[in-house]
C-alpha cells in the first residue's frame, strides 16, 4: 500500500482529519491548546467525543448536550422541519417554537440522525484481486463487489439489531478505502427554534458575511424504544440515552484560544488540476445567473403574500445558499490566483514526473478528459440548474418513476401544500429561455426549438405546458388518478408535463450522461495516479483527505482577519450589533420585541459579559465568533469545542472570502463562523422561556 504517513508529516490548522487517525495530529493540537487525548476524541471501546456527534438528516451535523437525548444543530439545518410545521395560524418561522413539555415536542417523519459506531481502513479488502492492467470499468465492478462483501461482513455481527448501516468510502481518489459503521435513529422531534429574526437574522443579505449576528440554532430530541434501540415514531418511545454528551462551557473564548470542530464536512477538492478550477470558474456565472432569476421571482412573491412566504421560505433559502457561495468562491479563486498557482505547480510536477514512468503524461491525460467533457458539462448546468429546477419537473419525475415501476402515483399532498403554480410558471419561463439561448443544438432535445417557434415564443410555450398539464393542479391530478387504472396510466403518460420531462430526461441520458461518464472514468483513473504522484512529489505537504460527509476533526483558533487594506475584522460580535441592524420594515432585520426589551432593560441574566472595564463596566451578550477551523458544507451544526472538549459554539457558516476553501485554503482569509453558545442559552432562557432545557445540560 502507498504510504499514508506522508499525509501527516506537515502540521497546520488547515485540514479535515479522520478521527481514528487523529493521534498523529494530537501533539500539534496540544501545542495549540488541546488538553485531552486521541482516545478522548475517538474510541471504539469506551465513550468518547464521537458519541455526542451525529449526521443530522443527510447533510448537516448535530451534537448531544444532555443525558436525555437533547440535540443542538443550526436553525437552517432544521429549517425544513420548522417550515413544515408552520402555517398562518402557527407561524413558527416568524414567532419561533418552544415545547414546554415532552408532549409538545413535534415529530418529523423522515428525519434521521446517525451516530458513528466505528471506522476502519479496509483498503486491502476492497482492492483484493484488483490488477494494474484492468480497464476502469472492470476495476470498478471488482471494487464494487468487494465493497458489498466488506459491508455484509461488517453488518453480520449486528444481525437482527435495528438501525445499523454501513458505507465504504473512497479517500485520496481511490487510493484508500474506509468503512464507516453507523447507527441511525428515526424518531427525532422538534423541541425549540427561535424566531427567524434571530435564527435567520440578516437573511440572504448577511449569509456568508462578517460581521454576523445570527442565532443560527434549533433544538431537537432523539427518541428510542425502552431499551434505547432505534425505533419508528411512537408515543411510547423515550428520550435516547447517549454514551456521551458535551458539557457546555460558559467561560467564553478570547482571540487566540484553541478550538476544534467535530462534524461531517460534505465535499472538498483540494488536489484537482487547473482544468477543474477553470471549469468551476466557467460554470459558476451561469449557475449564479439562473438562480438569481429564480430568487427574484420567488422573493417578490414572498414579499407580497405572507402565506407564500411561509410556503417558499425553505425553498428560497436552499436556492440562495449555493447561489451566494458560488459568488464568493469565484471571487476568492480570482483573488488568490488559484488557476495560475495550479498551472505553475503542474509545470513543476511535470518536470519531476518526466523521470517517473508511472506519472509521466498524467497531467496531459487529465486535461484531455476535461476537454472531452467540457461541452457536456456546460450543457448539464442548464439542465440541472435550469429545466430540472422547475418544480413541475420534480413532480413529473415522481410520476414517471411510479409509472415505470408499475405503480399508480399517489397525489403528494406535501408538494401542493407548498406549491404555487403561478410562481413556478414564471420560473419556468425564465429557465426555459436560459436553456434556449445558451445550450448548443447538439445537446437540445429534438423538436424543442421547433416547438418554441410553433408556439410563438417561450411564454406561450410554457403557458401551454402549465395550462394543459393535470400535474399543475392538485384537484385535476386527483381526479385523473381516480379514473380506472388503464385510463389513468394512459392519461398520465400523455400528460404534457410528463412528456416535457421525458423529452429532456431522455436527451440528458442519451447525449450528456454518456459523455460525462466516459470522461469521469478517465478522470477517476488518472486522479488516482496523480494523487499518488503528488504525495511522492511533495512528501512534506499536508495531504489530509478531501471531505466526503464522513466524520472529521478540524482545529484552529479564535481569530479575526483583514479582508482588505486598512480593514480589520474583530473575531466577536455582540447584541449591540443586532440592535444596530434592527429595522422593523425589513423582515430579516425585524428584531423580536422580546429581544429589544431585553436589550433596553439590560435583562441578560447570567449570560451578561462585561466588555467594559472593572471601573466602568458595560454588559452585553456575545453572539458569534470567528475561528480558523477548516470547514465546508455539512459542517453546519457542528459542535465547536475548546481544549477540554466543552461546547463553546455551533458552527454555521464561513466568511464569503472563505468559500473557495473547497479548492484552495487560504489561512489569512479562511474563517468559520459560529454562534456563541452563551447566546444560544440566552435565547433559550430569555426569549423562549424554556430555561428547563438548560437544566438538562451540564454547564461548566
Amino acid at each position: 500500500m502507498w504510504c499514508l504517513s506522508a499525509a501527516f508529516s506537515a502540521l497546520a490548522d488547515e485540514g479535515m482529519w479522520l478521527p481514528s487517525l487523529i493521534g498523529r495530529q494530537v501533539d500539534d493540537m496540544k501545542a495549540k491548546g488541546f488538553r485531552l487525548t486521541a482516545e478522548d476524541i475517538y474510541s471504539v471501546n469506551q465513550a468518547s467525543l464521537k458519541d455526542a456527534v451525529v449526521l443530522f438528516g443527510r447533510g448537516c451535523t448535530g451534537e448531544l448536550v444532555s443525558p436525555e437525548g437533547l440535540l443542538l444543530t443550526n436553525h437552517h439545518c432544521g429549517y425544513g422541519q420548522i417550515q413544515s410545521h408552520s402555517s398562518l395560524q402557527h407561524d413558527y418561522l416568524t414567532d419561533g417554537f418552544w415545547a414546554m413539555s415532552r408532549e409538545e415536542e413535534l415529530p418529523n417523519p423522515g428525519l434521521t440522525v446517525s451516530f458513528l459506531v466505528r471506522m476502519e481502513d479496509v483498503t486491502d479488502r476492497v482492492l483484493a484481486g484488483v490488477k494494474d492492467d484492468m480497464d476502469e470499468t472492470r476495476r470498478q465492478k471488482k471494487i464494487a463487489a468487494n465493497i458489498e462483501r466488506v459491508k455484509e461482513r461488517a453488518l453480520k455481527e449486528y444481525k437482527g439489531q435495528k438501525g445499523y448501516e454501513v458505507s465504504v468510502e473512497s479517500l485520496y481518489y481511490g487510493n484508500q478505502y474506509f468503512l464507516f459503521l453507523f447507527r441511525t435513529y428515526g424518531d427525532v422531534r422538534l423541541v425549540g427554534a427561535p424566531p427567524s429574526a434571530i435564527g435567520k437574522f440578516g437573511g440572504d443579505t448577511d449569509n456568508w458575511m462578517w460581521p454576523r449576528h445570527t442565532g443560527d440554532f434549533s433544538v431537537f430530541r432523539i427518541y428510542a424504544d425502552a431499551d434505547n434501540q432505534p425505533a419508528d415514531y411512537s408515543p411510547d418511545n423515550v428520550p435516547y440515552r447517549p454514551r456521551h454528551w458535551f458539557p457546555v462551557s460558559t467561560a467564553g473564548m478570547d482571540e487566540g484560544d484553541f478550538t476544534f470542530v467535530y462534524g461531517c464536512p460534505g465535499s472538498t477538492r483540494e488536489y484537482v488540476t487547473s482544468d477543474h478550477v477553470a471549469r468551476v470558474m466557467a460554470s459558476n456565472p451561469n449557475k449564479i445567473r439562473m438562480r438569481t432569476e429564480r430568487l427574484d421571482i420567488i422573493n417578490a412573491a414572498m414579499a407580497a403574500d405572507p402565506a407564500v412566504r411561509i410556503k417558499y421560505a425553505s425553498k428560497a433559502a436552499n436556492i440562495a445558499n449555493a447561489w451566494k457561495k458560488w459568488q464568493g468562491e469565484s471571487l476568492g479563486l480570482e483573488r488568490l490566483g488559484t488557476l495560475g498557482k495550479k498551472r505553475a505547480y503542474e509545470e513543476r510536477f511535470a518536470r519531476w514526473a518526466a523521470g517517473q514512468p508511472e506519472y509521466a503524461g498524467v497531467l496531459e491525460r487529465l486535461r484531455s478528459a476535461y476537454e472531452a467533457g467540457n461541452g457536456a458539462s456546460y450543457a448539464a448546468d442548464f439542465y440541472t440548474e435550469g429545466i430540472f429546477s422547475i418544480e413541475l419537473m420534480s413532480l413529473a419525475n415522481y410520476v414517471t418513476v411510479a409509472l415505470e415501476a408499475g405503480e399508480m402515483p399517489v397525489v403528494p399532498g406535501l408538494f401542493y401544500k407548498d406549491y404555487e403554480p403561478e410562481i413556478d410558471r414564471q420560473v419556468a419561463c425564465a429557465l426555459v429561455r436560459e436553456f434556449a439561448e445558451h445550450v448548443p443544438a447538439v445537446f437540445m432535445p429534438d423538436g424543442f426549438a421547433e416547438g418554441l417557434a410553433e408556439a410563438g415564443g417561450v411564454e406561450e410555450y410554457v403557458g401551454r405546458l402549465f395550462d394543459r398539464s393535470a400535474l399543475a393542479d392538485s384537484a385535476r391530478l386527483a381526479a385523473l388518478t381516480a379514473l380506472p387504472r388503464k385510463e389513468a396510466v394512459a392519461a398520465l403518460t400523455a400528460d404534457p408535463a410528463v412528456e416535457f420531462y421525458a423529452m429532456f430526461a431522455d436527451t440528458y441520458r442519451q447525449r450528456i450522461s454518456p459523455v460525462l461518464e466516459e470522461a469521469d472514468r478517465t478522470l477517476a483513473r488518472e486522479y488516482r495516479t496523480y494523487m499518488r504522484g503528488q504525495m511522492e512529489f511533495e512528501p512534506e505537504r499536508n495531504f489530509y483527505p478531501d471531505a466526503n460527509l464522513t466524520l472529521r476533526v478540524a482545529y484552529g483558533a479564535v481569530e479575526g482577519y483583514n479582508p482588505e487594506d486598512g480593514v480589520r475584522h474583530l473575531p466577536v460580535t455582540t447584541l449591540e450589533g443586532i440592535i444596530a441592524k434592527d429595522n422593523p420594515d425589513i423582515y430579516d432585520y425585524d428584531v423580536p420585541d422580546a429581544l429589544r426589551r431585553c436589550y433596553e432593560e439590560k435583562d441578560y441574566g447570567r449570560w451578561a459579559v462585561n466588555v467594559g472595564t472593572e471601573e466602568e463596566p458595560y454588559y452585553t451578550v456575545p453572539v458569534a465568533f470567528l475561528a480558523t477551523n477548516h470547514t465546508t458544507g455539512g459542517n453546519s451544526g457542528s459542535p465547536v469545542l475548546n481544549g477540554d472538549g466543552e461546547l463553546v459554539g455551533i458552527n454555521f457558516d464561513r466568511t464569503w472570502l472563505s468559500t473557495m476553501s473547497d479548492l484552495e485554503f487560504d489561512p489569512a482569509m479562511c474563517r468559520n463562523i459560529s454562534v456563541d453558545i452563551r447566546y444560544v442559552l440566552f435565547v433559550i432562557e430569555k426569549i423562549g422561556g424554556a430555561g428547563y432545557l438548560i437544566d438538562e445540560m451540564t454547564l461548566r
